[in-house]
């Protein structure tokens, strides 16, 4: 283009070089640019090779709206908005029903209910992952629902001394989890979170039990300790569990001993069977809990009432060992703030070993009232006479390491008359053997402490009359009069007077002159 070209556009007459150069410089680069944008647009564009039909959840950047809706709402669960979480998540849930996000947004909405806690969020949140159990039955992440509704009952859990409502429903809802869902990695966690609600229900009924047994309420304590061996044998106190129960029952063969209205061998009956049971909670501690703190308190018992003491197995040994050593110790700080903390301490309880799954039967105190009307009935019915008569058990000879034993029976001790001498009464007694019916007497044990002594029917001497007692000899002779001193003396007047006292004669000091300051004394 020339300059007049440019002048007939309309460019002033009166312009400047400079300017007029500037200004064809500027519109030269503009037509050169033209051709080469024009080219551009003639190329085909690159096709991506990112496939934008494929799972949106497999970190795709992809700008769908349930996608944006989902990512929103776990940026806002994350920093504490709750509530805006969950409004996002119910807008996805309305609004996308075909959405790949749906079963974790319902799953979301839960957790925000869990996260804020309280206990009418936690209610709700509860009643969000049921319904995501009863829509997504088959997902893996059914699981991991279950296993938060029972934290929700977990962490509202009280003092064993306490209501245990949630730790009831706590044990419930882990024994659900086990069982609908065995292959699940969450497994392992729920075995120890129910091992450690069975710790808190069982401290709660050994509390009771102790609490009867200090009253002498013996039925209620079997009751509530019995329970709580049959349903928990983790627990961590079952050797002390097992203790109370051999006490509990031979506090009962004591209270039969004050039992004005039973004779003496049905006395003893009753005491055999009370005290047969306790030998075996007794032995239940040995056997079972060999390496628990009061195993040697078992042993000890059992010796003083001449029982011979079970060795444990060793499997049992084993076994016990493991459960002792996975207990954690509890310290002073652990055990102080357990003091002053909203739930329960739960870190005595074991971490091996199978939770029990199926709660047995309780043992009430009404059955053991009705088991000892029983037992009472067979004892009187085994007195009568027209009773078969009991079995008679033959003492086994003690082992090696065994203290000796009483538990033989004695030949009874019988009276018979002899012929009488030239003095005595003409009876006298003898010690004579033991009836027919009794048990042959076994050998003597090369352990025990005392030797038998082999008894003769020799019949004792008869007493030595007793020596005649020397005649009584009086110094006084009957009708006679002590001499009396009368002698008396007269004055010039003839007036008779007493004689004086011979003080040196009296043995009181009333008489006598008192001397220093006994002078001041009045008395």
């Amino acid at each position: 283009m020339s300059l007049f070209a440019i002048t007939k556009l309309g460019v002033p007459r009166r312009i400047s070089a400079a300017r007029l150069a500037a200004t064809v410089g500027i519109l030269a680069l503009t037509l050169s640019l033209v051709p080469a944008q024009a080219a551009d647009k003639k190329k085909p564009k690159p096709k991506k090779n990112v496939d934008l039909s494929a799972n949106p959840l497999g970190n795709v950047a992809s700008r769908q709206p349930d996608k944006e809706l989902y990512d929103k709402a776990m940026i806002a669960l994350k920093k504490g908005r709750f509530d805006v979480a969950r409004l996002d998540l119910q807008t996805l849930l309305n609004t996308y029903q075909e959405s790949e996000y749906q079963m974790r947004a319902k799953l979301a909405v839960g957790d925000a209910w869990f996260k804020e806690g309280g206990t009418a969020a936690l209610a709700q949140a509860e009643a969000e992952y049921k319904d995501f159990e009863t829509f997504f039955p088959q997902a893996p992440e059914a699981a991991e629902a279950q296993m938060k509704v029972a934290d929700i009952y977990y962490i509202q859990m009280e003092k064993p001394d306490r209501d245990f409502t949630n730790a009831m429903r706590a044990e419930q809802e882990y024994r659900a989890m086990i069982d609908q869902f065995p292959d699940s990695t969450l497994v392992p966690r729920a075995r120890q979170k129910l091992r450690e609600v069975q710790e808190v229900l069982a401290e709660r009924e050994f509390l009771i039990g102790q609490y009867y047994a200090t009253r002498s309420n013996w039925g209620g304590a079997i009751a509530r300790l019995q329970t709580v061996a049959d349903s928990y044998p983790l627990y961590s106190k079952s050797d002390q569990l097992w203790l109370t129960i051999g006490d509990a029952y031979t506090g009962q063969a004591r209270f039969l001993q004050t039992a004005k209205n039973l004779s003496g061998a049905m006395r003893e009956r009753l005491e055999q069977v009370y005290l047969d049971k306790a030998a075996a909670a007794y032995d239940k501690v040995v056997t079972r809990y060999p390496m628990a703190p009061h195993v040697e308190d078992a042993r000890d018992r059992l010796i003083s009432m001449n029982r011979p003491v079970p060795e444990p197995t060793e499997a049992a040994v084993a076994e016990n060992d493991a459960v002792e050593k996975s207990r954690k110790p509890m310290t002073f700080t652990e055990r102080t703030l357990g003091l002053v903390r909203h739930g329960p301490v739960v870190g005595e309880a074991a971490h091996v070993g199978d939770p029990t799954m199926v709660s047995p039967k309780r043992t009430l105190a009404p059955d053991l009232n009705r088991e000892n009307m029983q037992i009472f009935a067979a004892a009187a019915k085994a007195g009568q006479p027209g009773a078969a008569p009991a079995e008679t058990v033959v003492a086994k000879p003690t082992g090696i390491n065994e203290p000796p034993r009483s538990d033989q029976p004695q030949a009874p001790l019988q009276f018979e008359n002899v012929p009488s001498g030239d003095s005595g009464t003409g009876i006298s007694a003898s010690i004579v053997s033991a009836p027919s019916s009794a048990p042959p007497k076994p050998a003597d044990d090369p352990n025990a402490v005392v030797k038998s002594v082999a008894t003769t029917d020799t019949a004792l001497p008869a007493p030595e009359a007793a020596a005649k007692a020397p005649d009584q000899v009086n110094d006084i002779k009957p009708g006679a009069v002590p001499a009396q001193n009368t002698a008396t003396t007269t004055d010039a007047k003839g007036t008779k007077k007493k004689p004086k006292l011979d003080q040196s004669d009296e043995a009181s000091s009333k008489k006598k002159k008192k001397k220093g300051l006994a002078k001041l004394n009045p008395f």
